[in-house]
């Protein structure tokens, strides 16, 4: 008979399958037949098999009605069973032979599947499993029940596994004798070398065949086992969304089993098994130290964040299986997995075959089969009752020590009842459930519990719930919530004692605050310390801060008293309050307690009733205050201070008023002065008493802290004894509680000799008494008697005797008691003695081969391992602790053993048996986690593998290259490897290693693998980055793509996270911070914005602004307190101005600081100035003094009402200081606050220091206060005057009464000059020699835009006049914009020969042009192979060199290094260059991709033909690049400008729908020339919140009127007549763009003269910047003047349209510097006093806007004040200007123009008639004593216009070089010169000593001369080739007569216009051309203007070029006219141009 363990392990080894779903019984198959069998055998087989399960179902059926498997049934019989079984073996013999089992698992899978074809043999497995195992598993089953134990107080399960650790008390007693047993036979083994030596080659030999046959009888189950894990536990991975599901660690292990990750968890798993069988017992731990750690550790729990489907045991209908082809089966069936068996391949070729719902069935069988064989093995047995300890019983069984957490089993996890509302209501919960919940359900748990206090609060009087601390510290709760609950420090003195858990938990968070509580308040120190288990957490008080001396008594108030900030007052912790009523007691009386509100919302918080009594005890005796002149006698009472406290302050009144007598009586008393330091406020009291010899520094002798169990250092003891030796001795000898204290530190053990020197002789420090006076009475073995210790505990001076003097005795005697040292312990005093113990037993244990007498071994542990001579580096610490266990010591001495193994194992391991063990100890792993899950039980896997979890990702992360890995790793398991990681504040760099990893994610995946990522990570991505930002190399957009999502997704689950989030906020894009989730009211992140608003742009903070407008609406500001602004912070002051305009004057009196710490926009800025200062009209000078710079942006009505008043001084110093700074003020307020002093009145009076301090303000005051003061006077300041902005004619005043009286020209002076250059004469620069010139330069260089064209020209002709001038670039480098091309041409041969040194130089287009092609005829080599080291003479290339260059090299890189050259030029690059790039690089390949590398300014040169192919792609680069360098975009003419832009809308689709902000922004400076229809609908909040970023844009007449539309919207601005200050202030400039009828509808109020001028000003500042300055055209400027004119007439009464108008007024010559002078009457400016008219008549002369019949009346004005015209001066002749119109022919003639600058004035004139221009030119002649040949350049130069004047006879005897040398300025005037004069002064340009012929010229010549090449001959016009062509400017073109427009220039030439040239075509121009040269004048036009061109008439044939014969006769007939200028002028072409003749010249 077979016995029952035999029984069931054939059944299970046979395959068994249980009985769990029933399948309906399959029909006998037919046994497939081999080849080798005859049908007799194969029938013959059939028949027996039929026959044993007909036996096995008759078997079933008697087992079915007796059903008697009960162990203690004798009437049961295994008689059948057997019988069965002996046939069921006969059956199988012959299945065997024939491969059955290699077939099984295929019959399995089958059967499995629920097929019906699987044949006999499947019939008959199935039946043995049915109809055998159910039987077996129920007698298993009722074996199992006889090991159930009676339940008391545990409620754990009993099963086969668990009953091994706890089957009760019986179980234990057996369990400790055997490891006794265990532990005797190992200690009494013997050790001899040659019994080692045999035993480890034993060992060896069978550690070799054991692993050998593991890994042969593994490799197959292993691969099942694989297979099985693989389907179950399906891997996460990304989809196509690029999104993954969360893995769990099992998961994680089982994707690096796939992946080649080596785990190495062959250590861990035998840590793993030693702490299940070996499971220590915590040993009793009384006090903190190295060797007994604190119970508590922080760390999070290491629960996995498992979801739905992970506990594969439970979940055997799990429909989420994986794929076949993710397991293993897909290597095998591909053949790729050598190694494999076969049935493992029959296994997965069976599987291969199922569809979805088979392979579904045969996992849930499977999955039952395998949870059934299980269950007796790992569940509770049916028949054990489970009875549940009642609360009280439970709570009476918690031990007193901290527990250790261990996750308690349930049945069914899903099924568990948390109900926390339940646990809120119940008296007890049980703590075995709050742990289960906590691990299960950690979400849930941290929202319901972490996040409740009251809950929390009562779960943790139960002691076994001291860990939630640290879990709920490590969870996602939020820290400030907890800390405001759990670490209310003034609630500690009233509550429980505080254990160790709540205060690492306080000092963790918030150890700061703890620490200074701690170490100042001495009740609160004794409190917490009184506890021995919480001196670990005692902080290091010398570290501590000490108290100023004279605290400010508002330093001392927290800024938590700040009570008009508290906003939810019910919130306030009670900390706060008990501080501020410490340090604010009045205060907080005042404020708190007299307001009943505000009292009645604290006490709503029933935790603040106290404060009821405390109020009205308060109120009812309200402390008197100080009178201001105390009686010092009475509160300096000195004499009682050693007997009763003494308040600080009265400490500090005293020595501030009677520190005599203070010194005698505190600081001369040690006793007294030792008692106030005992207060931290009186700290200060050291420093002021540290000249008293008798007080030592409280930093050593600190006698009062040595009360406490702390430790002292010897040499701070030493020190106090020999220089405190009173004091010493009667603080520290005399109490025993600080002698005790000391002598802890052993090294203070003299203290035991020195204090029996010094006290009573006969009576020792520690004793009862002994004789003498020192310790040679001292009997070791009288006193020392150790064996009565364990019952009375000797104190420490006997304890510490005795070991000093009876050492061997003391170790021998206690350190082998456990009792004893237990006791000893518990004591802080006597808690050295077990540090001492084993540390003596460390060094006094000899080695091996030592002979000495060493003392025993006292740890057990460390003696089994030296016993074997294994070296181990474990710890022993907690195995030798007193009371250590003998489970710990035999789990030390195994983990030993196998690290001594580990070695020798590694040697003998093969690596196929490597692999083979490292994966089945992998998959072990998994199983094991598995089983965690299933039972809810803690087997220690995660925390013994955890580390080696860490390592190897580690290495993994570092070794993979291919980021599609790594990313899996971050994304799908970031959770998991966070969850094992420590907690941030213990880790190091090292620990960090999978955090450094989201720092090297692509920019591409950034978002997808954040976005995955959970908060935990998250938080140590933050701390990493904020750990090592300064090394971190990210790419620029990192950080902003992190903080995109973070702020999107992460924040908006866990608002906590944002404060982690602050500093990086200045990384965020203001698009991002304007989605932020709704938190505008949650404090925490209030104030974190506020924190770090400094930080950020401008444009972050207006984003933070927008954000937070939306809780901020008009409604809310208006009806807020008045505080808001300080309530609110610094993002007030961000606010969009629609809701900012809404804050009152008294909001902003009240928050005012906070908004002036911040950087308010100008409109801000002045709606604050004008807002306090209108309305509060009797403001002090204090007031001002607050408002600082705000004054000056006041209205200056407003301001000027302070005139005579104290705060007047206090205004006028503030202007002064904007003034001084450029802030731009209005003129009129300048003058009227600052300079209408009548000290002005007499300028030679002021002194030089007042002079020098109004400098700045000294062009305002005019020319006449500056010919008032004195040559001594302007010399004095100088330095000052040379920094001011003077106009010439001011300037020349300075200077010519500076040269009065020094010489001006001497070396040095003209550098004192800066500014004032401008007013040097001409003839004066003209007398100095080249090396003043040059010394100069430098200084004139930081003036060169102020410099007059006569000058430059004066300066550069007569330097480049020397050859030195080569070696003198440097200096002339300012100069290069004006020197004319003649001066440098002679110089070319030199500059090429110096080329190196020329190569950095700013020249101009033509001399590039020039000095180039002296470099290509002279070093062509130097040009083709080096012409990118050329520098800035690459913008002189000509067309041809850069094709050759393009087609030697057309890689990619080689042109894009030559574009990037072009990039870098100095100056902008001509036409013709940018054309012939476009052209050649248009015919490439890779065009596009070239695209972004042109730069603005030469694809803007594209045309629309071109770009109108661009892709979206292409498109939007071009748009990146205008963007970035909007300067082109603004040169280019209007069409293109909207053509472009219109090119541009369509492709971003903005024709229908918002015109949204994105799109407009997106444009850049390019949004407002869309069209109309696209504009009008602009987003109107966007409109309104950026009307600053608007106001600077480019507007044409059609969108100003569109603007004008939008700002009169009801949803905008509405009716005009209904805007106020506010609505001005933002409206600014675009006031102007309304419409005359509306402006009138303004309020005559509003538009003060002050208003007036700062719209003007802001026009003329934008028109100087770099948008205006291109924007508008001349007629659209004049239009737009005649708006500004309107505005000023009608608002200040000279258009008497309004009855309301003001009179009006005669303009200051100061208003006119701001309001041009042409926007006034002219009988307002005639009407002005005669000192400022003269002042302003320079500005009134160059006013371009200035009206003719203005003119006339002005000059009328001059003549009456300076007399007649020959009376003028050459000042006043300078400043005349285009007054001087007006003069006639007589006038002009009586002129005296002697000075250069005088005859400039008239010369930049453009508007004289013939007859005047003849006049002046006759009159310069005769003013200068000159002919025309001896005018010079710098003459010519000044003359301008006035040229035009000259005869032909006069043009042609100028000085040819002269005059070439000034037609750089010249050819850039509209000459009024007849065709004649251009005619002749061309002639002069083609002298040989000039540019010789015209044929000669290249384009550099066309480039010089300007407009003057409109006066080339008939045939030089017809003969002009391309690169000529290309040199002629569109000026040029428009001046060219009507007749030689169409005459001279053939269609062949105008098809080569570029478009600028062909639009400068006039209409006179273009209606004389023929129709052959209108199509190609219109070919030139059509690539921009994108039209269809009419080619009828056009010849096919022409071609650009000159036949042989052309050229020839050209020359000849050149050579003729030339020398015969009495020949006709004009010459007849060889070919008329216009003549629409189709042949070419031949």
């Amino acid at each position: 008979m077979w016995s029952t363990p035999a029984a069931s392990m054939v059944c299970i080894l046979l395959g068994i399958m249980c009985d769990v779903q029933q399948v309906s019984s399959l029909q006998p198959r037919v046994v497939q037949r081999q080849s080798e069998q005859t049908p007799e055998e194969v029938t013959r087989l059939e028949e027996d098999i039929q026959r044993v399960i007909n036996q096995i179902h008759s078997l079933s059926s008697d087992n079915d009605r007796t059903r008697s498997f009960t162990a203690g049934d004798e009437s049961f019989s295994l008689d059948a069973y057997y019988s069965v079984l002996s046939n069921l073996y006969a059956v199988f013999q012959p299945l065997l032979r024939d491969r059955f089992t290699d077939d099984l698992p295929r019959i399995l899978v089958c059967i499995m599947s629920g097929r019906q074809d699987c044949g006999l043999e499947a019939e008959l497995t199935k039946t043995v499993t049915l109809e055998l195992g159910r039987p077996l598993l129920a007698f298993v089953s009722s074996l199992r029940s006889q090991t159930c134990s009676p339940l008391s107080g545990d409620t754990e399960s009993s099963s086969f596994s668990r009953a091994y650790r706890r089957m009760g008390e019986s179980v234990a007693t057996v369990f400790t004798g055997f490891q006794q047993t265990l532990i005797n036979i190992l200690s009494s083994v013997p050790l001899s070398g040659n019994f080692m030596g045999a035993v480890s080659d034993l060992v060896d030999t069978a550690v070799t065949n054991v692993l050998k046959l593991m890994a042969t009888l593994l490799q197959e189950p292993m691969d099942y086992i694989n297979i099985a894990l693989q389907f179950g536990i399906r891997v996460p991975s990304l989809d196509r969304d690029e999104t993954c599901q969360q893995g769990d660690l099992k998961q994680l292990i089982m994707w690096g089993i796939n992946h080649n990750v080596s785990w190495s968890f062959g250590n861990s798993i035998v840590d793993i098994f030693l702490e299940i069988f070996f499971t220590p017992q915590q040993p009793l731990c009384k006090y903190p130290g190295p060797e007994c750690p604190p119970s508590i550790l922080f760390q999070r729990s290491v629960s996995e964040a498992a979801g739905d489907g992970h506990d594969i045991l439970l979940n055997c209908d799990n429909r989420n299986l994986a794929r076949l082809n993710d397991t293993l089966c897909a290597e095998i069936l591909a053949g790729s997995k050598a190694g494999s068996s076969t049935s493992v391949l029959t296994f997965c070729q069976a599987l291969n075959s199922l569809s979805i719902d088979q392979m579904q069935q045969v996992w849930s069988k499977m999955c039952y089969v395998i949870r059934e064989l299980s269950s007796p093995l790992v569940s509770r047995s049916s028949d054990c009752s489970v009875v549940r300890p009642s609360p009280a019983t439970t709570t009476l069984t918690v031990p007193q020590t901290a527990p250790h957490r261990v996750a308690r089993e349930a049945s069914n996890l899903r099924q568990l009842a948390c109900n926390y509302d339940n646990w809120s209501e119940n008296e007890v919960v049980d703590a075995v459930l709050v742990t289960l919940c906590s691990d299960n359900e950690r979400e849930e748990f941290v929202r319901q519990v972490c996040n409740n206090a009251s809950l929390m609060g009562k779960l943790l009087l139960d002691k076994m719930n001291s860990w939630l601390y640290a879990y709920c510290a490590n969870s996602t709760a939020d820290p400030e919530y907890l800390l405001s609950h759990f670490c209310v420090y003034g609630k500690w003195f009233d509550q429980p004692p505080v254990g160790p858990h709540q205060l690492e938990f306080c000092m963790n968070l918030d150890g700061p605050t703890l620490s200074k509580h701690i170490c100042q308040h001495t009740g609160f120190f004794m409190m917490l310390f009184s506890q021995p288990e919480n001196f670990q957490f005692m902080p290091n008080c010398s570290l501590s801060p000490a108290v100023p001396p004279f605290p400010d008594p508002d330093s001392l108030i927290s800024d938590s008293c700040r009570y008009s900030e508290w906003l939810d007052v019910a919130q306030i912790p009670i900390d706060v309050l008990i501080e501020c009523i410490r340090l604010d007691q009045n205060g907080f009386t005042k404020e708190v307690c007299a307001n009943k509100t505000f009292l009645n919302s604290l006490l709503l918080n029933k935790e603040n009733d106290w404060l009821e009594s405390h109020c009205g005890a308060s109120l009812s005796f309200q402390p008197t205050e100080l009178s201001p002149s105390p009686n010092i006698a009475d509160w300096c009472d000195y004499n009682t201070w050693g007997e009763r406290q003494v308040d600080e302050s009265v400490v500090g009144l005293c020595w501030n008023n009677d520190q005599l007598a203070f010194q005698k009586n505190i600081c001369c008393s040690a006793s007294v002065l030792e008692k106030l330091l005992e207060n931290p406020y009186n700290k200060w009291l050291e420093s002021v008493c540290t000249d008293i010899e008798d007080i030592m520094s409280p930093q050593v002798c600190k006698y009062s802290e040595w009360t406490y169990p702390i430790m002292v250092d010897m040499t701070e003891l030493a020190l106090c004894s020999e220089l405190d030796p009173l004091n010493f001795t009667s603080k520290v000898c005399a109490n025993q509680t600080i002698l005790q204290n000391l002598l802890t530190n052993q090294d203070n053990t003299w203290l035991i000799q020195h204090c029996a020197n010094r006290t009573n002789p006969g009576v020792s420090p520690g004793g009862d008494g002994d004789e003498g006076d020192d310790l040679t009475g001292f009997n070791p073995a009288a006193q020392c008697q150790y064996s009565s210790w364990s019952v009375a505990l000797p104190d420490v001076s006997l304890l510490t005797l005795c070991w000093e003097h009876d050492q061997t005795n003391f170790v021998s005697s206690v350190c082998p008691s456990s009792v004893l040292l237990l006791l000893l312990s518990q004591e802080p005093s006597s808690m050295w003695v077990s540090s001492m113990c084993s540390t003596y037993t460390n060094y006094t244990t000899a080695p091996p081969n030592v002979s000495t007498t060493a003392q025993p071994d006292l740890c057990l542990a460390r003696k089994l391992v030296r016993q074997f001579n294994w070296n181990c580096s474990a710890d022993f610490t907690s195995a030798c602790l007193p009371g250590a266990s003998q489970s710990m010591a035999l789990q030390m001495m195994f983990r030993c053993w196998v690290e001594s193994l580990k070695p020798r194992v590694e040697d003998l391991l093969t690596p196929p048996v490597a692999a083979v063990l490292e994966k089945a100890v992998s998959t072990t792993v998994v199983f094991l986690l598995a089983l965690e899950e299933v039972q809810n039980t803690s087997l220690h896997v995660i925390e013994n593998i955890r580390l080696n979890v860490l390592e190897s990702v580690g290495h993994y992360l570092e070794r993979e290259k291919d980021f599609g890995k790594k990313r899996v790793v971050l994304q799908c398991f970031g959770t998991v490897l966070t969850s094992l990681m420590q907690t941030a504040r213990d880790m190091t760099a090292e620990d960090f290693f999978f955090i450094k990893e989201y720092f090297r994610v692509p920019l591409s995946s950034l978002r997808s693998v954040l976005s995955a990522t959970n908060i935990t990570t998250v938080r140590l991505i933050l701390q990493y980055y904020s750990r090592n930002k300064e090394t971190l190399q990210l790419p620029d957009q990192y950080l902003p793509s992190m903080m995109s999502v973070l702020l999107h997704s992460h924040v908006k689950r866990d608002v906590s996270l944002f404060p982690e989030l602050a500093p990086l906020l200045a990384s965020a894009s203001p698009a991002d911070i304007q989605a932020l989730p709704s938190l505008q009211n949650d404090v925490i992140v209030k104030e974190a914005i506020n924190r770090n608003l400094g930080h950020m742009t401008q444009d972050q903070r207006e984003a933070f602004g927008l954000w937070y407008s939306k809780d901020m609406p008009p409604s809310k500001i208006t009806k807020g307190h008045q505080s808001i602004i300080r309530d609110t912070g610094n993002l007030i002051a961000y606010l969009p101005f629609r809701n900012f305009q809404h804050l009152s004057s008294a909001q902003l009196v009240d928050g005012l600081d906070v908004l002036q710490k911040n950087n308010l926009t100008a409109l801000k800025q002045k709606f604050i100035a004008q807002s306090l200062v209108s309305t509060y009209r009797n403001l002090t000078a204090q007031d001002f003094i607050r408002l600082g710079k705000l004054s000056c942006l006041a209205e200056p009505e407003d301001l000027l009402l302070y005139r005579g008043t104290e705060a007047f001084s206090v205004i006028q110093h503030f202007v002064m200081n904007c003034t001084r700074e450029g802030l731009s003020l209005p003129n009129h307020l300048i003058s009227s606050l600052l300079l209408s002093s009548t000290e002005f009145n007499v300028p030679s009076s002021l002194s030089a220091d007042r002079l020098a301090e109004v400098a700045h303000l000294t062009p305002l005051l005019g020319v006449t206060f500056l010919q008032a003061l004195t040559p001594p006077q302007l010399l004095a300041v100088l330095p000052a005057l040379s920094s001011a902005s003077f106009s010439p004619a001011q300037a020349s005043v300075i200077v010519d009464k500076l040269t009065s009286s020094t010489t001006m020209t001497a070396p040095g002076r003209l550098q004192e000059l800066g500014s004032l250059i401008v007013g040097m004469k001409t003839e004066t620069l003209l007398t100095l020699t080249s090396n003043m010139l040059l010394s100069s330069l430098p200084a004139m260089a930081q003036q060169t835009p102020d410099l007059s064209p006569t000058v430059a020209n004066l300066i550069s002709t007569k330097l480049w006049g020397f050859p030195e001038v080569v070696s003198w670039l440097d200096d002339v480098e300012p100069l290069f914009y004006c020197t004319p091309l003649l001066s440098v041409l002679p110089r070319t041969h030199l500059l090429v020969n110096n080329i190196a040194n020329i190569t950095t130089k700013p020249f101009n287009t033509q001399q590039a042009k020039a000095i180039f092609r002296e470099a290509l005829d002279t070093k062509p080599n130097l040009i083709h192979q080096h012409f990118l080291s050329l520098g800035t003479l690459g913008q002189g290339v000509s067309c041809k060199v850069l094709k050759e260059l393009f087609q030697a090299d057309s890689s990619p890189s080689a042109v894009i290094r030559i574009l990037l050259f072009l990039r870098q030029q100095p100056g902008p690059l001509h036409t013709s260059l940018k054309k012939c790039v476009i052209d050649e690089l248009y015919q490439l390949e890779f065009f596009s991709e070239l695209l972004k590398h042109l730069g603005a300014e030469i694809a803007l040169s594209m045309p629309m033909s071109t770009i109108n192919k661009f892709s979206t792609a292409e498109m939007d680069a071009l748009r990146q690049m205008v963007i970035q360098d909007p300067h082109h975009f603004l040169l280019l003419q209007r069409k293109k400008q909207q053509l472009l832009v219109d090119k541009m809308g369509q492709r971003m689709s903005m024709y229908t729908g918002v015109f949204t902000e994105e799109e407009f922004r997106s444009l850049g400076i390019m949004a407002p020339f869309v069209v109309d229809e696209v504009f009008i609908h602009v987003d109107r909040s966007f409109f309104i919140d950026n009307l600053d970023y608007l106001l600077g844009l480019c507007y044409s007449t059609s969108k100003m009127d569109l603007v004008a539309r939008i700002l009169k919207e009801p949803d905008v601005f509405g009716p005009v007549k209904n805007w106020n200050q506010a609505t001005l202030s933002q409206v600014d400039r675009f006031l102007f763009f309304l419409p005359e009828s509306s402006l009138q509808d303004i309020s005559m109020a509003l538009m003060t003269l002050g208003h007036i001028e700062k719209l003007f000003m802001m026009q003329r500042r934008w028109e100087d910047g770099p948008v205006g300055s291109r924007c508008l055209n001349k007629k659209e400027r004049t239009d737009f003047f005649l708006k500004q004119q309107f505005v000023l007439q009608f608002f200040l009464g000279f258009l008497k349209i309004n009855p309301l108008s003001p009179t009006p007024m005669v303009p200051t010559c100061e208003i006119l510097h701001s309001i041009t002078p042409a926007a006034w009457t002219s009988s307002s400016l005639t009407s002005m006093s005669s000192s400022a008219f003269t002042n302003c008549l320079e500005l009134m002369g160059h006013d371009p806007f200035l009206e003719s019949y203005k003119h006339n009346q002005l000059l009328q004005k001059v003549k009456q004040m300076y007399g007649p015209v020959s009376s003028f001066s050459q000042p006043l002749i300078s400043q005349l200007g285009g007054l001087a119109l007006k003069l006639t022919v007589d006038e002009l003639s009586s002129l005296r123009l002697t000075e250069r600058r005088s005859i400039a004035a008239l010369g930049a004139v453009s508007d004289w008639s013939n007859r005047q221009l003849a006049a002046l030119f006759t009159t310069v002649l005769n003013s200068t004593k000159q002919t025309p040949s001896q005018l010079d350049s710098s003459t010519l130069v000044a003359m301008g216009h006035i040229v035009c004047g000259a005869k032909d006879t006069d043009i042609k005897s100028f000085n040819a070089v002269e005059f070439s040398k000034a037609v750089l300025f010249l050819g850039q005037l509209t000459l009024s010169c007849s065709e004649e004069q251009l005619d002749a002064l061309v002639r002069l340009l083609t002298h040989s000593l000039a540019f010789g012929p015209i044929s000669s010229w290249g384009t550099d010549v066309f480039i010089e001369i300007g407009v003057l090449a409109a006066g080339l001959p008939d045939f030089a016009m017809s003969a002009l080739v391309k690169e000529q062509i290309e040199g002629i400017t569109p000026l040029a073109i428009s001046m060219i007569s009507t007749l030689r427009f169409s005459v001279a220039l053939n269609h062949i030439q105008m098809s080569v216009f570029s478009y600028e040239q062909a639009a400068a075509v006039t209409p006179e121009q273009f209606s004389a051309l023929s129709d052959v040269q209108r199509t190609a004048l219109a070919m030139a036009l059509t690539p921009w203007e994108n039209r269809p061109v009419d080619f009828r008439g056009k010849s096919l044939g022409l071609a650009l070029s000159h036949s042989p014969l052309c050229l020839v006769l050209g020359l000849l007939i050149l050579l003729i006219v030339l020398p015969c200028p009495d020949l006709p002028g004009r010459m007849t072409p060889l070919t008329p141009a216009g003549s629409g003749d189709t042949s070419s010249p031949t």
